[in-house]
């Protein structure tokens, strides 16, 4: 399932850990008990999932993570999670800090890779996204969750990957962000999944991106470039 939420207010995001970390540099804990949401939060969650079905989107609810603590140094990241009720992303201004991961993904002679979001999505519906990007599993780490939704989104595996940063965003979505190359050649192999409609290589440059970048997804590329 696919998570790249919007940020419903005027608040920036916050910088809660800042890379490169090598993926074997990221490890996850996971915590036994499931995180309990307050009964308007629940209700909250209920209606976003119904609204999702009535536009005909086939996303179903499920089991996902929420960040409890991190700890970040010169070796690389910790960072533990607890289970937490996946519709509770969807969840207006507060999504109880519930993990995903968006991995933004270059060719191997520095193109960019963005994928339409097909209308029916949860998040981003009908907008342009960098790479790939989604909940982070039960189990799973935020670091695994780059290289899976590579593979679940587009069909091919980086020839390198490494985490980026963590990010709180002003609705509390937490995002872990990694950046991925592709071996040369491999972007020809690329298949974009059910949830785009349409896809393209934006050039290296990122002044020379189309208009329907936008301005956030431009910020972003700099900022990771830097």
């Amino acid at each position: 399932m696919s998570a790249r939420p919007e940020p419903t207010s005027t608040e920036q995001p916050q910088i809660l850990a800042r890379g490169p970390w090598e993926l074997d540099r990221v490890t996850a804990h996971w915590r036994s008990e499931q995180f309990e949401p307050p009964p308007a939060h629940s209700a909250a969650a209920d209606e976003a999932i119904r609204g999702l079905r009535e536009r005909g989107s086939p996303s179903h609810d499920g089991v996902a993570a929420r960040l409890v603590d991190f700890r970040a140094n010169a070796d690389g990241i910790a960072i533990e999670l607890q289970p937490l009720r996946w519709a509770l992303r969807l969840v207006a201004d507060d999504a109880s800090h519930s993990v995903a991961a968006l991995c933004v993904t270059r060719s191997a002679d520095g193109r960019w890779l963005a994928g339409r979001r097909a209308p029916w999505v949860s998040s981003w519906a009908g907008r342009w996204a960098l790479g790939a990007g989604g909940a982070v599993d039960l189990g799973e780490s935020p670091a695994e969750t780059l290289v899976r939704e590579l593979d679940e989104e587009w069909s091919v595996s980086p020839e390198r990957v490494r985490g980026e940063a963590l990010i709180s965003l002003p609705q509390k979505m937490v995002m872990f962000v990694g950046q991925a190359w592709i071996a040369a050649g491999d972007e020809q192999a690329v298949t974009p999944d059910h949830e785009h409609d349409e896809y393209a290589w934006w050039p290296r440059d990122i002044d020379d991106w189309p208009a329907e970048a936008g301005d956030a997804l431009p910020r972003m590329a700099r900022w990771l470039s830097q």
